[in-house]
């Protein structure tokens, strides 16, 4: 390993080790801060990319320039296409080269990229490959650049959430701290490259949930999405994406709200069609014959052939929702085009994502979302005379409610689209279509996104907090055992294979030249690389970087928490990553047991006669500075819960208590006012007796 490498391990150490000791905001203002910055320069990366992508191949190529949205100069594009013949075949060939590019290096970059941002906050946040970024990048510019039909948000969130994972391993990041930095990743970086930093903060809490919100995340993501979004502004610019499109609109009519209903009705449905059709498409795609690099060929095939009837279903679509937002551009629209392109825009989203290719299907719902409002301002503006003027607050809305209901998060998307559209004050009547378009969709139980859970009750650290409730006393320090096999970056396969065999063990942790903590290989893992004639490789090159780990000072619950679905083990380390032991299912089981046992024992020697006390340590207490096993505690006398500030501690025999805890005692009741002057200290007992 290069001493480049080693350095920056050492100072991921050092790095880890003060995070760990942090307090909240010191924590969070640094590492949000980290992740804004990747956010914003991730957004200008594949925004530049999609822009050359975008010129190139279709524009050069095809002969084919779409529309641009205000924020992006407004131009109206060509109008028409000089070679029809090529459009087809160019959406192809960036199907193909996206395809070869995803399954090739990097499968989990197939498909809209949030998704597998939102599995990675719920099963490993560390598990997100480095190299998955680089593919994503180029994958999605290549399928939307070429006219296939997708959004930013999908590379830019997983940019940004890789980031996060990144900063989850080299830091050691506790469970709950790795699915804030990525959460926060991706509402950073859909954020940034949309310039709705506020959406973008709040987006970080709300999307990894279908009816939950992630509180803990709100703060980091307000300082990451505001960096994210500043760094992005000074590079590229500030201006909302589709401009002012309603600063002039005031709600001052209630009638319109009849009319926003009706469009929250229509969107709650579309949006349905949308999340069925897309993976519909997927599943179908997944059972037909064929290479899985050559389907996303196919899709972009049949999408480029459909948008010689609608122009409108290549790329992001994000001109032609521009247009949509102007009275004039939208009744120059045939009222047929008009009506068919949310239908459209969805068929070819599903071609073009559904079947391997790689892009975002964020944008192409806001697309969809607009042209539903803008097809139900249409249908009313010739009959009703309470209709605004401007197609823009009925287009506004659709956008919020289409999306924001079938991506669960219609709180994010409302604010989002507010600020892209530079619309605060059409928020008050969009409630109503968003809340109705919800509460269809909530009911039918669908959402775009399939990773969210239900809510943090369905999330494997809350199960075992409720199944398990006393892992959180126990140390891994206390639990972990010796790892009986350690294997360096430059050992070779075959005679790391036969040592795992050797001791009967599933896999080992290697570590590099200094010691530290690299990854994790498995023995099937070096099985297949003798099999496959590479006994010679080094160990290095087949450790799993993603693979989780839990420092010695952490409690069971962490270390549960930290255990993907599948794994028996983990490795433990100390804070300079070094090997300090390691921790298996075996293991926490048997330690737990003793736990429960001589908790038996304890309240068993408590009488029926017991009685409980809230106490403050005090300043002059025997029992500050000093571990609950240290202390003069009297026998039968039980501390059942620490408060600390806002936040509740594990309580065991290694828990330092300090002045101002708030100790909950179990106790006879003979016993209980000794128990209090102890804790309390002499002068605040003697006050009190006073």
């Amino acid at each position: 390993m290069s001493a480049l490498a080693q350095g920056t391990r050492s100072l991921g150490a050092r790095a880890g080790g003060w995070v760990r000791r942090a307090g909240y905001l010191q924590k969070w203002l640094v590492l949000g801060a980290a992740i804004g910055v990747i956010a914003g320069l991730g957004a200008v990366a594949f925004y530049e990319a999609l822009q050359a992508a975008t010129h190139f191949l279709l524009g050069t190529i095809g002969g084919y320039v779409p529309p641009s949205p205000v924020g992006e100069g407004g131009g109206k594009g060509t109008g028409h296409f000089t070679r029809a013949w090529a459009i087809p075949l160019i959406a192809a060939l960036g199907g193909l080269v996206s395809g070869a590019l995803v399954f090739r290096f990097a499968p989990e970059a197939e498909g809209h990229g949030t998704d597998a941002a939102i599995d990675a906050v719920h099963r490993n946040p560390r598990g997100v490959r480095s190299r998955v970024v680089f593919i994503k990048l180029v994958a999605s510019a290549l399928t939307i650049g070429s006219g296939g039909s997708g959004g930013r948000e999908g590379p830019t969130a997983q940019i940004s959430a890789g980031f996060g994972s990144l900063l989850a391993r080299r830091l050691d990041l506790s469970p709950e701290d790795g699915r804030i930095a990525v959460s926060v990743g991706i509402g950073s970086g859909i954020g940034a490259i949309f310039g709705a930093p506020l959406g973008g903060a709040v987006l970080a809490a709300d999307i990894v949930y279908r009816d939950d919100f992630e509180i803990e995340a709100l703060i980091p993501g307000l300082i990451a999405s505001i960096i994210g979004y500043t760094v992005f502004g000074l590079i590229e610019n500030f201006s909302p994406l589709f401009g002012y499109a309603a600063s002039g609109y005031q709600f001052h009519e209630p009638l319109q709200l009849l009319w926003f209903a009706v469009i929250g009705l229509v969107a709650g449905f579309v949006g349905l069609l949308y999340a069925r059709s897309f993976y519909g498409v997927t599943a179908l795609s997944k059972r037909l014959p064929g290479s899985r690099m050559v389907k996303p060929a196919v899709g972009g095939l049949l999408v480029g052939l459909l948008a010689l009837a609608l122009p409108g279903v290549l790329g992001t679509g994000y001109g032609w929702l521009q247009e949509s937002l102007s009275r004039s551009d939208l009744m120059s629209l045939s009222l047929a085009t008009v009506l068919l392109l949310p239908a459209a825009k969805i068929l070819a989203t599903s071609l073009s994502i559904g079947t391997g290719g790689s892009g975002g299907i964020f944008g192409p719902g806001m697309v969809i979302g607009a042209f539903v409002g803008a097809a139900v301002w249409r249908l009313l503006e010739p009959f009703a005379g309470s209709v605004p003027h401007s197609p823009a607050p009925f287009v506004i809305v659709g956008m919020m409610a289409c999306f924001g209901s079938i991506a669960r998060a219609p709180l994010a998307v409302m604010l989002m689209v507010a600020e892209m559209t530079g619309s605060l004050t059409i928020l008050a009547p969009a409630m109503v279509a968003v809340g109705l378009a919800y509460l269809i969709v909530h009911r039918s139980g669908q959402t775009i996104y399939r990773s969210q859970l239900r809510s943090r009750a369905e999330s494997q650290a809350a199960r075992l907090v409720l199944g398990l409730p006393l892992l959180a006393r126990i140390r891994v320090s206390d639990t972990a055992v010796p790892a009986r096999v350690v294997l360096t970056d430059s050992e070779i396969a075959g005679e790391a294979l036969a040592r795992l065999r050797e001791a009967a063990v599933p896999g080992a942790p290697v570590v590099d030249a200094r010691g530290r903590f690299i990854g994790a290989v498995s023995r099937d893992a070096l099985s297949e690389s003798v099999l496959a004639g590479h006994e010679d490789h080094p160990v290095g090159r087949l450790a799993d970087e993603t693979t989780p780990t839990v420092t010695a000072q952490a409690t069971l619950e962490e270390a549960l928490d930290a255990l993907p679905a599948g794994h028996r083990w983990l490795t433990v380390i100390d804070d300079d990553r070094r090997v300090a032991g390691i921790l298996g299912v075996r293991e926490i089981v048997r330690s737990y047991r003793g736990t429960v046992q001589a908790d038996a024992q304890r309240i068993l020697s408590v009488s029926d006669d017991a009685g409980i006390a809230e106490v403050t340590v005090g300043d002059r207490s025997p029992l500050r500075d000093s571990t609950i096993a240290e202390g003069p505690i009297p026998d039968g006398v039980i501390v059942t819960s620490l408060q600390r500030g806002e936040v509740s501690l594990p309580v065991d025999g290694h828990t330092q208590l300090q002045a101002g805890d708030v100790l909950t005692l179990l106790a006879p009741r003979d016993r209980l006012g000794a128990a209090r002057d102890l804790v309390e200290g002499p002068v605040v007992a003697a006050h009190r007796q006073a």
